[in-house]
């Protein structure tokens, strides 16, 4: 239950970035779903929900969360008035901000008080990494904030901001604390009068105690926001919704501890493959964020929101939890003699395995770190008996292409290990025969492209698969033999080779011929 309330939350500020931009065109495409339902109730065709009464359809949207509320609502008119209805909101806000919404106190309707407090808690929450809502928290210090911004921070209890000095009159307008309630403050300058500092905690504390309850606070700053214009939070909240997750994933990477920082530098270049230029300015202004992202698959998932339905949350966890057993990866694979390139592959093979297996659960679900690590192990244990199967790293870096080595690294079937075997013994056979001695003088005539083919440690390539030339003819042959093992396929490669040297043994006679006469003759 606790992971659908996120998706439908991160969904549902989708949703509200969307209509906090409404056109008229949206209000014209309402006015046609709803002509077009009217027509068809006069043409006395099935009428759906449209027939049934408003009381009844708002029993029938009690069941529906925020986010399909939204949606349904969008839909025609009749569905977006009754969706807009007091009574399905106020569950909403309650299950949401943990306080009852008072129809009869409030200026504004639940559903638009839900829409603000929803907008201003989610970017709160994302303060730590939101350089643009930092910027108007932060900017007038030691000034306080705009009166808009200070308002709605009453209702944090810990707020990460020096003491605000207002004085009593704004004390007043922005959240009801009379001089009485003030009694015992020291005053900021007596000179000054009513100026008064207060700490975010205590301004808090007595806010709550002067309105009673959380309840009452949240109402009189929602009334008090009522009459206020919403473009600036609209926007900042439609640029979180755009950037949360690049924001999040570059603080999570640049804003460690300075030991855990070196740490997490360190395993997340560990044996990968990157650019040194593009690395030297780890944590600066001219970082390419995006190209980090794009050194591990599932960083570059998070980045794109496809981790957790999008929760970008539940996302960096599940990528905190990765690089946790990256670490632990790490450490086994240095206690092991193994040389660098080893080392290197056991790392790249394992990581790719391990994302393989979890790919689909990591879209939908946070992955613990114990889960990465169970698998983890089990890859290590199948890309190291792939690696007994090659025998030397020439052979690994062969068979790494073959379906059959991600099939094992996958299933563990010794199936598909078997065949990475016959695929390395076809392989030695044809390279056995070309070099055997009474085939000195084909070799001599192959050409180049034909003879690599035939070498041991050459891969063959789709492109050279295509196409009615010898090398394309000769290259599926190969093909055919390495990966099914039949003997008429070995023969046919024989058969073809000896063609092609005859060829290019007719092809110098005819040309060398000329020159001998020539010679004679002279």
């Amino acid at each position: 239950m606790a992971l659908e309330g996120e998706a439908w939350e991160r969904e549902l500020r989708e949703q509200f970035s969307l209509l906090s931009s409404c056109t008229s065109d949206a209000q014209e495409d309402r006015e046609h779903a709803e002509a077009g339902a009217q027509l068809q109730n006069h043409s006395g065709e099935n009428k759906g929900f449209l027939h049934l009464s408003e009381e009844v359809l708002i029993l029938i949207f009690k069941r529906l969360d925020a986010f399909s509320l939204l949606r349904v609502g969008s839909t025609c008119r009749t569905f977006f008035r009754v969706c807009s209805c007091n009574s399905l909101w106020k569950r909403h806000f309650q299950a949401s901000f943990g306080v009852q919404f008072s129809t009869a106190t409030c200026l504004a309707t639940a559903k638009v008080c839900f829409r603000l407090l929803f907008m201003w808690r989610t970017l709160y929450r994302s303060l730590h990494c939101n350089r643009s809502l930092q910027e108007k928290l932060f900017a007038e210090i030691p000034l306080p904030p705009h009166k808009y911004w200070t308002q709605w921070l009453v209702l944090e209890e810990n707020v990460p901001l020096p003491s605000v000095t207002l004085p009593s009159s704004e004390i007043l307008m922005l959240w009801g604390l009379e001089e009485a309630v003030l009694e015992g403050k020291n005053q900021e300058n007596e000179d000054e009068g009513d100026v008064f500092k207060f700490e975010w905690k205590d301004l808090y504390r007595r806010a709550l105690e002067h309105h009673g309850s959380e309840a009452e606070m949240y109402q009189y700053v929602l009334n008090r926001h009522a009459v206020n214009d919403h473009t600036e939070l609209e926007a900042l909240y439609h640029q979180y919704s755009q950037c949360r997750f690049q924001w999040l994933f570059t603080y999570w990477l640049f804003r460690q501890p300075a030991p855990f920082d070196r740490q997490l530098r360190w395993v997340y270049l560990q044996w990968r493959k990157h650019s040194k230029r593009k690395v030297a300015s780890w944590g600066g202004t001219l970082c390419d964020v995006r190209y980090l992202a794009t050194l591990h698959p599932v960083t570059s998932d998070y980045w794109r929101g496809k981790l957790a339905r999008g929760d970008e949350t539940v996302g960096i966890q599940t990528v905190e939890n990765y690089f946790s057993m990256c670490k632990s990866l790490v450490s086994w694979i240095l206690g092991r003699d193994w040389g660098r390139l080893k080392r290197r592959k056991v790392y790249e093979d394992t990581l790719d395995g391990v994302y393989r297996l979890l790919k689909r659960d990591m879209q939908n679900v946070l992955i613990e770190r114990g889960t990465f690590w169970q698998v983890a192990k089990v890859q290590m244990a199948r890309v190291c008996a792939l690696e007994e199967a090659a025998t030397n790293y020439v052979n690994w870096r062969i068979i790494e292409t073959l379906p059959y080595y991600r099939l094992y690294l996958v299933s563990g079937n010794v199936v598909y290990l078997e065949h990475v075997k016959g695929f390395l013994h076809r392989k030695r056979l044809v390279h056995s025969w070309i070099y055997q001695e009474e085939n000195a003088l084909v070799r001599h005539l192959l050409s180049d492209e034909l003879y690599s083919l035939l070498e041991y440690d050459t891969k063959i390539t789709q492109e050279c698969l295509h196409g009615d030339s010898a090398v394309a003819q000769l290259g599926r042959t190969v093909w055919l033999y390495l990966h099914s093992g039949q003997q008429p396929y070995m023969e046919a490669v024989k058969g073809l080779v000896l063609r092609c040297a005859q060829a290019s043994l007719d092809y110098r006679t005819s040309h060398t011929v000329p020159g001998w006469c020539a010679q004679s003759v002279s």
